[in-house]
């Protein structure tokens, strides 16, 4: 398999630098607007400028404007940009552990309910969960047929 057939390049070509995941971050914490978000991040305006329009092109983030003289935006998650918080999960979950010796700095919880959350594989005909040991890959739909 070539790395233009990989899943995780094609995402890591959208979204994989530093910069590009703490803005979806903060977006998923709630700050929208490009001062927050600058503020924030302590981000150079022409870099955040270029990463939200980046978020923007690749439909993972919408610019809704909020006021109109002078004519400013918010920037909102769109599914496709809200369909990330898993792997974010999972990125913050590898973090507790192996970068803050299993000491979260954040602790996400239910939002109606505030039992923190566990973050699991599982497989959808068992319902077993699932280590990283039991997983296996296989060419899938997307794959592209062998040259004949």
């Amino acid at each position: 398999m070539s790395n233009n057939e990989c899943s995780i390049q094609q995402t890591l070509d959208v979204i994989g630098d530093r910069w590009m995941l703490l803005i979806i971050r903060n977006l998923f914490r709630g700050a929208r607007r490009f001062g927050e978000l600058e503020e924030d991040l302590g981000i150079a305006k022409n870099l955040l400028t270029a990463r939200l329009n980046k978020l923007v092109g690749a439909g993972i983030a919408e610019r809704v404007p909020y006021q109109e003289r002078p004519l400013r935006h918010e920037y909102l998650l769109t599914q496709k940009g809200r369909d990330l918080s898993p792997s974010l999960v999972a990125l913050m979950k590898w973090g507790d552990r192996w970068c803050n010796d299993g000491s979260a700095p954040t602790v996400l919880v239910h939002s109606d309910c505030g039992t923190p959350l566990m973050q699991v594989t599982h497989c959808p005909t068992c319902d077993d969960s699932l280590d990283p040991g039991q997983i296996r890959s296989r060419p899938g739909p997307g794959a592209q047929e062998a040259l004949r």
